[in-house]
């Protein structure tokens, strides 16, 4: 059997599990009208694009209803149309920004499932690249990320103000 080690996603676990005693952070982030403080990108009528605070590759990103629930089958049709058009938009936005080689789309639902936050249902967008994981995490547990979040912000959240 293969494994995949991702130990330097433990911090966001970590983070996410600490928030469930104070909140959901994808009902609060939202509800405090401090986007670029918590990297929101676009706020559509039923869902926000945000970045992943711990991300996989530069230009990850995450589709979130803001309606608070862990079951897929519970948002209404217009809401599940709106999120698929917004992860559409920002596979476009990324391909266009980052020319990446190909993408990991999907959600992580339930503990179980992978989920570090498992209340509240997201689709995650990871742009990749031939050759984007090395010997870095395999040898030395670390992930070196190229591009820091705060950055990452700026280059994109233009990209959506046509949405």
């Amino acid at each position: 059997m293969d494994n995949l080690w991702a130990p330097w996603r433990a911090k966001y676990i970590e983070k996410a599990v600490k928030n469930e005693d104070s909140g959901c952070i994808f009902c609060t982030f939202p509800a405090a009208s401090e986007d670029q403080k918590n990297l929101i990108l676009f706020r559509g009528q039923y869902n926000f694009v945000i970045l992943n605070a711990f991300p996989y590759n530069a230009g990850h990103l995450m589709v979130v209803p803001f309606r608070h629930t862990s079951a897929l089958e519970e948002l209404p049709e217009e809401e599940r149309n709106e999120h698929y058009r917004l992860v559409c938009r920002a596979v476009a936005v990324l391909k266009n920004e980052y020319k990446p080689e190909g993408f990991n789309i999907g959600m992580n639902l339930g503990r179980v499932g992978g989920a570090g936050i498992d209340k509240h249902i997201h689709t995650h967008i990871v742009p990749r690249w031939n050759g984007d994981t090395n010997f870095m995490p395999v040898i030395g547990q670390t992930k070196v990320q190229n591009e820091a979040p705060a950055d990452t912000y700026r280059r994109l959240k233009p990209c959506f103000q046509s949405v």
